[in-house]
């Protein structure tokens, strides 16, 4: 919401200064994101006379002129087709910057003629799109004086952040009203003057109350639709709004002003009766931004009985739009139901300045009053006879009071206000307050409910700054833990991945379908996103992490590992997963190791076995699997479970293609743990016994294999170490070898075993009853002890 210092000014007496009302609005909740004064870039440009204007000795389409800006004499090449003598505009000196241009003015010579400066016009100077001809400022502005002083351009626009529950703030006059309370001067009483009306109203009425309760429209005939008034267009254009004609003109200026929005049909376009009515499927309309809406049965429209006009509260159509041959108009004056507004609004994908307002909740007690002030201004600015109004259903005007205690802004908004000073709070604001503190709701605050809405409203004025830091009661003791099991286990990988040299990224949970294509697509998906690139929701936490590691490899960074907890968002649940990512060098080059090394899949499994010991995971227990997914290298990449159904994790090299869509070269290694697959530790006792040291020195002893090519290492290792659990504590791979000496489809495995005697040290006989067992468990599985 952008407003001028003046235009504030028409609703607030005030002597503040801009500083103190910009921190004011922002004390009072209305943040203000910036202050901008249009008048400094234009301080160089000054009122200048033509004393005289010759012809250019070499270019038939350019003149040389004498101009005087103040200090005498200077001359100017110009090529405006109204360059003459005696006319009075806007002059540049050499050394002025010239923002529609973008170039800084210095002395020249154009064709052979030397300029000093320029004259300017509209759209050099980001005034308009006027560039036909340079400025023309009437005879008596004086001559010198700097041109935004002369023409009121000093005057700083204020553009404020307005949070949806304040819909009294969308408008200047609303937001003079907070400034008000907050100290800052007096509101001034509005002054609405209605139009006597002459003759019966126009045919208007309300055919779908529950979303337009209430239609008023009044016509006014023998309208001169010309320009608006200069000021009316400076403040227009000081926020931002292109003027396009009076009666549009004073429409937007209502809307901004009061926060009233309305609509000027052009009579001559219209057929019998307009209503508001349901639209029916199928209906089109051409909006006044040009473009054609399809419509269905839950939209309101405004209608005659030819075609429809207008999608009703958001915006209006270009067929019955006021234009420069508009000599009779009607103006519309509706309530809106904000709810049907956002649902329309949200289908058709369609905002606007009116849909807004009439979403958040316009003042249904200000119909009256707003269709009066417009037709007042039309009167003046456009001339014309107005009719009587016709008031066609009935505005949701209802009386709300709230019993209201003054002690509740101590103890609800913990600052002591004296009751007195409440009361004078509320009813600056527009409330009324009885003797026994009913308090009365004003018609356009929608958003005040109860009384810790009241007790908001006393604390945003007092200052929240106001409020003392209280600190909360403690009970005596140790406190108790509060954070849950998942949160705790969450906190123990994020500090292993973190040890273990891995930064930790945060990255979006939505992706685009383009990012999210890769990994199977999202399944699910914003229906209004802020920007299609954050539109699905992520089935994985990979995509995010590939994006970083694109951008932190194009800016050089030679070895990226990185990790993220968050969710993951399935069809069924969200799931909370730890992320990691690793690509460009393990080890960098060096004497000792040569070309630098890249990153493989059993660094990923490395990294996924830390990450589930410091979860808690069984990880002896765990098997290894084939492929993780389509997402991932075939033939180098698994998964770890617990069982053939339960998936800890998913490790390995990501797939080329995906690696492509993330404009990656190069291997990229990746882990996804899925934390809460995670068996949780049991509530009470101790997973285990306590730690006792054994008495007795532990044995190894190595076995190599010859089995079959396609046998995966995992299986064998754990064959070999459950071929006898009470002496066998440990069983590890060591070696693979394939080549001379093991036959074709045949590969050597070794295995290191530990065992570990408890009561007595091992005999010779019993140590190779063990071995007996291992190399049958190896049988089981096609394997042959090397000779």
């Amino acid at each position: 919401m952008k407003f001028t210092l003046t235009w504030l000014h028409e609703h607030l007496d005030t002597n503040a200064s801009l500083d103190a009302i910009v921190e004011a609005l922002t004390r009072v909740g209305l943040e203000v994101e910036g202050v901008e004064n249009p008048g400094e870039k234009l301080a160089a440009f000054k009122v200048a006379k033509v004393l005289s204007a010759e012809r250019h000795p070499q270019a038939d389409k350019l003149q040389v002129l004498s101009v005087d800006a103040g200090d005498g004499p200077m001359q100017v090449v110009c090529g405006a087709p109204n360059a003459r003598e005696g006319l009075v505009g806007v002059f540049g000196a050499p050394g002025a910057y010239v923002p529609g241009s973008d170039i800084t003015l210095k002395v020249a010579e154009i064709r052979g003629v030397v300029s000093n400066g320029m004259m300017c016009s509209t759209r050099e100077l980001e005034l308009g799109d006027d560039h036909d001809g340079i400025i023309e400022l009437p005879a008596d502005a004086p001559v010198g004086t700097p041109y935004p002083d002369y023409a009121g351009l000093n005057d700083p626009v204020i553009d404020v952040s307005v949070t949806p529950n304040k819909q009294d703030c969308m408008g200047v006059r609303g937001i003079a009203r907070d400034l008000a309370a907050a100290g800052l001067g007096t509101l001034k009483p509005l002054k609405v003057d209605a139009v006597t009306g002459t003759g019966e109203g126009p045919q208007v009425g309300t055919d779908d109350p529950e979303a337009c309760p209430a239609f008023f429209g009044q016509s006014v005939s023998g309208v001169t639709n010309g320009a608006a008034p200069a000021w009316m267009q400076a403040r227009l254009k000081a926020i931002g709004q292109k003027p396009i004609s009076a009666l549009v003109d004073i429409t937007n200026y209502v809307m901004f002003d009061l926060g009233r929005p309305l609509h000027v049909y052009d009579r001559a376009t219209l057929t019998g009766r307009l209503v508001a009515r349901k639209a029916r499927d199928g209906e089109q309309v051409l909006a006044l931004n040009g473009k054609t809406y399809t419509l269905d049965a839950t939209m309101t429209v405004i209608a005659d009985e030819a075609q429809v006009h207008d999608i009703g509260g958001i915006m209006g159509g270009e067929h019955s739009g006021a234009s420069d041959t508009t000599t009779d108009v009607l103006i519309e004056c509706a309530y809106f139901d904000p709810d049907h507004i956002a649902r329309t609004g949200q289908k058709l994908g369609l905002t606007s300045d009116a849909r807004q307002r009439f979403e958040r909740g316009v003042d249904p007690a200000f119909l009256d009053d707003g269709i009066a002030i417009a037709a007042r201004l039309i009167t003046e600015i456009c001339g014309g006879t107005a009719s009587q109004v016709t008031r066609a259903g009935t505005p949701p005007v209802e009386a709300r009071s709230i019993a209201y205690d003054p002690a509740r802004a101590e103890t609800l908004g913990g600052l002591a206000v004296a009751p007195d000073r409440q009361k004078a709070i509320l009813e600056s604001l527009g409330f009324t307050v009885s003797p026994d503190w009913q308090v009365g709701v004003p018609s356009w605050r929608r958003d005040v409910e109860g009384y810790p809405d009241l007790v908001e409203e006393v604390i945003r004025i007092e200052g929240i700054d106001n409020v003392p830091s209280t600190p909360l009661e403690r009970l005596p003791g140790v406190a108790k833990p509060t954070a849950t099991p998942e949160q705790k286990l969450e906190r123990r990988v994020r500090r292993a991945a973190a040890a273990r040299g891995l930064d930790e990224a945060v990255t979006w949970s939505f992706l685009s379908e383009a990012e999210a294509a890769p990994f199977g697509g999202g399944r699910w998906s914003l229906a209004n996103p802020i920007s299609e690139d954050l539109k699905v929701m992520r089935p994985t936490l990979l995509a995010g992490l590939l994006s970083a590691t694109a951008r932190n490899l194009k800016r050089g960074q030679q070895s990226v590992r990185l990790f993220e907890v968050g969710r993951r968002y399935l069809a069924d649940a969200e799931r909370p997963t730890l992320g990691v990512i690793l690509a460009g060098n393990a080890r960098p080059r060096g004497w000792r190791g040569g070309k630098a090394a890249g990153f493989d899949a059993f660094d990923a499994k490395a990294e996924a076995l830390a990450l589930l010991v410091a979860a808690g995971a069984p990880v002896d227990n765990l098997q290894v699997f084939g492929e993780a997914g389509d997402a991932w290298h075939p033939g180098q990449s698994g998964t770890l479970r617990l069982g053939p159904k339960t998936v800890l994790a998913a490790f390995g090299m990501v797939h080329p293609i995906v690696l492509k869509a993330f404009d990656l070269d190069g291997a990229v290694a990746g882990v996804e743990l899925y934390l809460d697959a995670i068996p949780p530790k049991r509530a009470t006792g101790f997973m285990r016994p306590a730690y006792a040291p054994p008495a007795l020195q532990a044995v190894t002893r190595d076995f190599a294999f010859l089995v079959p090519a396609d046998l995966a290492a995992d299986a064998l290792v754990r064959a070999v170490k459950g071929a006898d659990k009470a002496a066998i504590t440990a069983a590890r791979l060591f070696d693979v070898f394939t080549g001379a000496g093991v036959e074709d489809g045949k590969k050597s495995l070794a295995v290191e075993i530990t065992l570990q005697p408890s009561a007595k040290s091992f005999t010779d006989e019993e140590l190779k009853a063990v071995a007996d067992k291992v190399v049958a468990a190896s049988a089981k599985l096609g394997g042959v002890l090397r000779g």
